[in-house]
């Protein structure tokens, strides 16, 4: 297994920083590129023009390595990488919609959030029906550090898991602002995804198999995406990734320890939600300088530092890598 995940690892990285010397400049031919929201920080309107999409290359890397590394355990009837990648593309695909709207329109604006926020919430309520009915997951929640496995009646594990769902996929797409964030903050998530198969056995190496791809793939990307990016994922990348991290943590059969391990998405959807709301109520004051966190970092925020777009990136992976390491602690328990 150790093989296994280490070769996906190499496949998987070596394949984007390849896949992307070519794919980048057919992406420019093709006139793919960012449109910066007016409202932004002026300063990212540098960045207008810079191709979009590049959350292709980490998916077909991660497909690569299923396919490769994977197809053993395809062989022996365990789909469960195949499962989880079939469930991020969904939302990939979805991303894509809307990258390709704002590409066709040439300005930051593609799928309204109600059409979203629709297919968003199909594309959960039936992985989790699927889940479900082929008894990957039963009605119950683990709860990290207590270890303790609590049950709970079906409708509301349905819909609890809808809101996880499509509340985590989306808080990968908001922290998706600056070069390298959302890449370096889910860089520690697939650690530690792939580090629970390390512990919890070759029974989730196909899991593992699919993190370690992703591990591997979003550092190729970072090559080109880590400030000053060449590429952006995209709404495409984001919500694949979004969905994969879901994905892997149901997979895994502890949706919980999100609420540690993606802290970092969550305050920067928390941030974005206050700052909306307390807007609307107050007719028009706001709580940061601007939403989400690392915008209102930027704008030097609590402090009076600017926040430079390293610095953040620095702050965001080293404070997600923490997490990572205190989830793992959390969830021992469960396969110990």
């Amino acid at each position: 297994m150790t093989n296994q995940l280490i070769l996906s690892f190499i496949i998987s990285m070596l394949f984007v920083i390849v896949f992307g010397r070519f794919y980048i400049p057919w992406l420019k031919r093709q006139h793919a590129q960012q449109e910066i929201k007016e409202i932004g920080p002026a300063w990212h309107k540098d960045k207008s023009g810079t191709p979009t999409m590049g959350g292709v290359m980490f998916i077909f890397g991660s497909l690569l390595v299923i396919l490769t590394v994977g197809f053993d355990g395809m062989l022996k009837g365990n789909y469960m990488h195949l499962v989880a990648f079939v469930f991020a593309l969904v939302f990939g695909l979805i991303g894509f919609l809307d990258d390709w709207e704002k590409v066709k329109k040439k300005q930051n604006l593609g799928l309204s959030a109600k059409q979203k926020f629709a297919l968003q919430l199909v594309a959960a309520v039936v992985f989790i029906l699927v889940m479900y009915g082929t008894h990957q997951v039963r009605s119950e929640f683990y709860i990290p550090f207590a270890n303790k496995t609590i049950p709970v009646p079906l409708w509301f594990y349905i819909l609890f898991s809808t809101f996880i769902i499509v509340g985590g996929v989306n808080s990968v797409n908001i922290t998706d602002g600056i070069d390298g964030l959302a890449s370096g903050t889910s860089i520690p998530v697939m650690l530690f995804f792939v580090a629970v198969t390390f512990y919890a056995g070759v029974q989730y190496a196909e899991l593992g198999i699919f993190a370690s791809a992703l591990l591997g793939g979003l550092i190729g990307f970072l090559y080109y995406n880590f400030n000053p990016a060449k590429v952006f994922m995209g709404d495409t990348g984001s919500l694949f990734l979004g969905g994969a991290i879901v994905g892997l943590a149901y997979g895994f059969n502890m949706p919980i320890i999100l609420i540690i391990l993606c802290l970092m998405f969550i305050l920067e959807t928390l941030s974005d939600i206050i700052q909306v709301g307390y807007f609307k109520l107050s007719h028009g004051k706001r709580v940061f300088r601007m939403a989400p966190l690392h915008h209102h970092l930027e704008h030097g925020g609590f402090l009076g530092h600017k926040w430079k777009e390293k610095e953040l990136f620095v702050l965001f992976t080293g404070i997600s890598l923490l997490c990572a390491i205190i989830s793992f602690i959390g969830i021992i328990g469960k396969f110990g």
